[in-house]
This record gives C-alpha cells, structure tokens and sequence, in this order.
C-alpha cells in the first residue's frame, strides 16, 4: 500500500499546498484524490504568484477581468476564487463523505490587513460569500491584530484556516480565538459547527538555527516544536472547556502541519512526513513532496509527543531561545507573506499591462 494511504488510514488528512489551473485542466489533481488520498488543498500568495507569472493559463481570464474594468487585487481575487472553487468542487465528494470534516481547500485575505483587525473581518465574510462553497477555508494569520479577527469570523459563521503559527504559545492563543467565537455562537443560539483549522509551520525552524547548533541537532527543532504542540492539542481537546462546547454540538479544531517540504537537500524529502504522522491532523506537502510520499510503502511509527521536551532541552543547551524565535519567525513570516502579495501583484499589472497591448 502506498505511504499517502497509510497516512489516510491512520487518520491524517494530506492536502496539497499547491494550486494552478493547469492541475485542475490536466486532471492531475482529481489523481492525487483517487490515487493518493490527497483530500484537500491550501493556497497562497506565492503559489498563485508562480503559477500565473510562469504560463499563459490565465492570460485569457485575465483579458475578460480588464474587459469589465476589472484589475489589480480584484482581478487576482477573482482568478483565485475561480481556481479555489473548481478545486473545491472535486473535493466535495469528500466533504460530504466526512459530514465536513474534511475536503477543505483555503484562500488567503490580503496580507497586507495583518495589522487590520477589521479589514480582515470584513475581507473575510466577503471571500467566503463570493466563494459561494461549504468547504473553502478564508485564512487569517494568528497575529496579535489577527486573533480577535479570527474570533469574529468565527462568530459570523466563517470557516477560518488560522496560518503563520509557530509555537504552543501562538497555537494555544489562536486555538483560544477559535474557541471564544465558537462559545459566543452557542450563547447566541447559533449553530457551533463552523470548521477550523490551525497551521504550524514546521520547516522554517531549522532554516533559522541552521549552522548554529550541533550538527547532531540539525533538522530537529520542527518536529521538537510540533511534537510540543501536538501534546497541547490534545490537552485543549481533553479540557472541560472544550468538552462543553463539544457537548453543545461544537467540532474541534484540526491542528495541521504546515511548511513540510524538506529544505535541507541533505535530508530525506519526507523527513518531516513521516516524524509528524499523527491522527487527527492534516498535513499540508508540496507536489514533489507528495509523489516522493507516493512511491514508498511504509511511514515508520506514529508521532509520540512526549519525546519534545529533551529534545527542546537540548536546543536551549545550544543557546536557542525558541521563545523568542516563535516571535522572530512569526514576524518575518508576516513580512514574506507581504513580499509575496506585492510580487504578486506585480505579476498581475505585468501580465495585464501585455494583456492591454494585445487587445
């Protein structure tokens, strides 16, 4: 049995961290669903970036937009959602085989609302609106300024993927804001099921402390990181607090591992596959990633926890204060994520610009 379907049968979800139209036209990802368990998909910036700026597969919907005085943020918009709805619309099968658990494909807001609690609300409830679907989660970064906008998304009934998560610390306070919506829906009579997901990234930890600590340390504060949170997953999920709103008809939030492409060319490309393997979670893998998953066989034991600690106690040996790097990452990621939504939209003015010239 291919790895991807062991993953399934143990209980996590892999998703894809890709999205273009030419895998929706070729039918490459209505494959990966049929062959390899693949049960959603996330976007962002960069994604979308690299897909319109290296192929010619959207110049036509990109005339039509400017056609109707379309251009810039709204016209991205619009080719995202057309991309993000078909997607999910091939895995609606899957959602409703999950009763919505799963089949999940995510739009990012505007990066550039990081710091605009109301902005993000208001972006939000309209994406999710023009989207029109049941499984398509509206990302909001678990900032400071993005917490109580994803409190109220999830008040107004918005499904949320929180993104750019790097500690227990960020997880458990976003983890917290999801949870304030979902009580305050019940204390208003309303439906509680609104779905959620809360991404750590993983990888980027050991780009950070690469060549600053021993070599036998190399490639393991991600997973020591992960491990950490996963336990307080599964505190949160076994809280009286949690098991009230449960009670009151509430679904937990899915925890989901985020950023799990190798980027050490020295190390497998499923390092961190296989050591985050754990039920009730998703994984979100790139496309080379994926296919290198396909051609193995087995996935090594599931993730224990409780190892993280002497690992981290080791790392704080090495002088990494990961505290402190949470905060760090958590920031810079902020900022590539504006990066990329600005060369994106230069992309979009480039492409347009040679668009105009043609028509």
């Amino acid at each position: 049995m291919k790895a991807t379907n062991l993953l399934h049968d143990l209980g996590q979800s892999l998703w894809l961290d890709n999205i273009t139209r030419a895998l929706l036209n070729s039918g490459s990802l209505q494959r990966y669903i049929d062959d390899l368990s693949v049960s959603g998909l996330t976007s962002n910036p960069t994604i979308f970036d690299q897909a319109i700026k290296n192929s010619a597969d959207y110049d036509v919907a990109i005339r039509e937009n400017l056609a109707r005085g379309n251009a810039g943020e709204s016209l991205f918009f619009d080719l995202a959602l057309d991309d993000l709805t078909r997607a999910a619309d091939l895995f609606r099968p899957v959602h409703e085989r999950t009763d919505g658990v799963d089949g999940w494909v995510s739009l990012e807001v505007s990066p550039l609302l990081a710091d605009d609690t109301a902005g993000s609300i208001a972006a939000a409830k309209e994406l999710s609106a023009r989207a029109a679907r049941p499984n398509l989660f509206i990302k909001i970064p678990g900032t400071k300024a993005g917490l109580p906008a994803i409190e109220e998304a999830i008040f107004a009934g918005v499904p949320i993927n929180i993104t750019l998560l790097f500690s227990r610390e960020q997880y458990l306070a976003a983890a917290a804001a999801w949870l304030r919506g979902i009580e305050r829906r019940i204390a208003a009579g309303l439906n509680p099921q609104v779905a959620s997901v809360a991404s750590l990234f993983i990888s980027r930890w050991d780009v950070a402390v690469a060549g600053k600590v021993p070599e036998t340390l190399n490639n393991r504060l991600g997973i020591a990181v992960a491990g950490r949170v996963y336990r307080a997953y599964l505190d949160l999920l076994a809280s009286p607090r949690w098991q009230r709103a449960y009670n009151a008809g509430a679904r937990p939030q899915r925890l989901l591992w985020a950023s799990t492409g190798t980027k050490d060319p020295k190390a497998s490309p499923l390092l961190y596959v296989t050591a985050l393997a754990a039920p009730f979670t998703v994984n979100t893998i790139p496309e080379a990633t994926l296919n290198a998953l396909a051609n193995h066989d087995n996935i090594g034991p599931v993730m224990i926890p409780n190892n993280a600690d002497a690992l981290l106690s080791d790392f704080a040996r090495a002088g990494i204060d990961v505290d402190a790097l949470a905060a760090q990452l958590q920031d810079q990621g902020a900022k590539a994520f504006v990066k990329s939504w600005n060369e994106l939209m230069n992309v979009i003015a480039t492409k347009s610009a040679a668009i105009r010239q043609t028509s």
